[in-house]
């Protein structure tokens, strides 16, 4: 595929959030290599953020929680599973709102999900360095936000992605 061709898909993707977005400006995989996904945890206005542990892939940056999906696992059972293992919090799976493609290959399911009792996460000391709660202008602003996570915000603050 070449550059230009590849930017145009990106931009056609970004422009219509609903398609796959690839967030590389690499040549993008033919098939991904891997499956991922990701949970959007909110308390009122605020969504739950973590700081990856440092011996993880993209180690020190913001997101929100999630990890890989497992052989033969549903990506709902895995957003569930993820939330436990990296914050303790047990929750329910309500809505698959994206999907993207990391520049690694990484095809991500982006889940709303709802704690099932009072949200009070406890840090996996491993993958998890340090969790806040941030609004939304607070965490697309934030300086260690990974490019998928802050595409993701840019296209919930504009409406184009429901939560």
């Amino acid at each position: 595929m070449d550059g230009e061709t590849n930017s145009r898909s990106i931009r056609i993707a970004l422009e219509k959030p609903s398609l796959m977005c690839f967030q590389s400006k690499k040549e993008m995989p033919a098939k991904p290599t891997s499956f991922g996904v990701v949970a959007i945890i909110r308390q009122g206005d605020l969504f739950l953020a973590i700081r990856r542990g440092e011996s993880l892939r993209a180690g020190g940056m913001v997101c929100f929680p999630g990890g890989h999906v497992e052989a033969g696992e549903q990506d709902s059972t895995a957003v569930v599973r993820e939330c436990h293992e990296e914050l303790s919090i047990d929750v329910v799976p309500l809505n698959e709102v994206w999907k993207s493609v990391t520049a690694w290959g990484t095809a991500l399911s982006w889940w709303t999900v709802e704690p099932l009792q009072p949200c009070y996460p406890v840090a996996h000391p491993i993958e998890v360095q340090e969790f806040f709660w941030l609004s939304l202008d607070d965490m697309i602003a934030h300086p260690d936000l990974l490019p998928g996570n802050q595409v993701f915000l840019e296209h919930v603050k504009s409406g184009g992605i429901q939560l």
